[in-house]
């Protein structure tokens, strides 16, 4: 019975969406992919923003659900039957009423099980497909026959483009190269490779003063050039979204001085790289948002390579959702948290293959996040730099929470909802 009121949601939620996109005629970004879908859409509604009236979707909102309410403007109603009536009565008003409806919506997509983008595809058909990087082992394959499964779902809504439509791709990335060759798209690149129409080169950490605050990073594209600086995130993976929102602005013909300008107000999403002043004046890198193995791989490269660390501890829940990868994946991370961290905690049942391949590090183990919380406070010293991450269900936020030098910083922290917090 719940399955079926979930599907009479959804299907609802369909039917009204795609009516007010067929009366509207927005122009459609879809961003997909399997990493940075949430900081690449932020980033490109910010650019594409200075030529349009643009609505993006809230947070991580990118399911056959949350596309609809992005399309509607509206919040999410969780499990509130009242918030859900308002929803609909906000569809039927887009419907029979007279609205200034943005002309563009940039809407986050994710794959979660099979046929997810058929479905949210249904809704409305991509002017501008923007992918973010397709790895070996995704995230969600679990639910999947294969990993090459997972990548051609997420890169489908590139095959709903029209001949010429700029398709925006990660330059290097084999997936992404090889199935844009199938396409008629129009293909820009961004990245580091020497190839890519917004190349990104010299990429530092950005200092004041001898104090990390982000990343910076020389930018060219079509003869223009310039720097990009990323605040209050590290990693060079906080760079990426801002090349892809640059790719999209070549896209549309605006100039990079413009673009870079809009992206100076750009804030990364909470539990991506964030720094934030811990306890003892210790500094966290809050990459607690979800995990896999190319994001805990990146990850830890950013970790090994912060300046001005006494210690370098590395806390690392479970990677969820890998099915029969996960093994694999848990003792491959292994070795790649030894070589970058002083102290490694493990957080999670699977967690502990971190901490097995370790040498000569200092392991502190625990079985949920919660008890993390409790014990990992008294351990800070001044001059830590904590890396915390883990995947979703984890919770790697409560840790998070217990290292914070302020404790009024919790609004910078992920999953802070009400409907979160009551979750064992």
């Amino acid at each position: 019975m719940k399955n079926f009121f979930k599907f009479l949601i959804a299907f609802t939620l369909g039917l009204f969406a795609r009516a007010v996109v067929r009366r509207y005629h927005p122009r459609i970004v879809m961003i997909t992919g399997s990493v940075g879908k949430t900081s690449t859409k932020d980033t490109v509604a910010a650019v594409l923003a200075t030529r349009f009236n643009v609505r993006k979707s809230e947070k991580s909102f990118n399911s056959e659900f949350g596309v609809p309410l992005t399309v509607f403007g509206v919040e999410n109603p969780w499990n509130n039957p009242l918030a859900w009536f308002k929803v609909m009565k906000s569809a039927i008003a887009l419907l029979i009423l007279p609205n200034h409806y943005p002309n563009m919506l940039v809407l986050e997509t994710g794959a979660d099980r099979p046929g997810d983008l058929t479905r949210i595809l249904r809704l409305a058909t991509p002017d501008m497909v923007v992918v973010t990087r397709l790895p070996e082992i995704p995230v969600h394959v679990e639910a999947y026959a294969s990993p090459e499964q997972v990548r051609e779902e997420e890169f489908s809504p590139a095959y709903a483009l029209a001949a010429d439509a700029p398709l925006i791709i990660p330059s290097g990335d084999s997936y992404a190269t090889g199935n844009a060759a199938r396409t008629s798209a129009r293909v820009i690149t961004y990245g580091m490779t020497g190839d890519a129409s917004v190349r990104l080169s010299d990429v530092h950490f950005y200092e004041v003063d001898g104090k990390v605050i982000g990343m910076r990073s020389r930018v060219d594209a079509k003869g223009e050039h310039g720097e990009l600086i990323i605040k209050g995130s590290v990693g060079t993976t906080q760079l990426l979204p801002a090349a892809a929102a640059l790719a999209s602005a070549l896209a549309y013909d605006i100039p990079m001085k413009e673009a870079l300008e809009a992206l100076e107000a750009y804030e990364p999403p909470p539990g991506r790289g964030r720094l934030l002043a811990g306890k003892n004046n210790s500094i966290i890198i809050d990459d607690s948002y979800n995990s896999s193995p190319v994001a805990v791989e990146e990850a830890l490269k950013t970790l090994k390579a912060f300046p001005h660390a006494q210690r370098r501890i590395a806390v690392l829940g479970d990677m969820l959702e890998l099915g029969r990868y996960s093994v694999m994946e848990h003792e491959r991370m292994g070795p790649l948290a030894n070589d970058s961290a002083d102290v490694i905690v493990s957080v999670g049942i699977r967690a502990r293959a971190f901490s097995r391949a370790s040498k000569n590090k200092e392991i502190i183990i625990f079985d949920c996040a919660n008890s993390a919380a409790v014990g990992l406070p008294a351990f800070i010293r001044e001059g830590d730099v904590i890396l915390v991450k883990g995947s979703q269900s984890i919770r790697m936020e409560r840790i998070v929470e217990a290292l914070l030098a302020h404790p009024s910083d919790i609004t910078k922290l992920v999953r802070q909802e009400r409907k979160w917090k009551q979750k064992v």
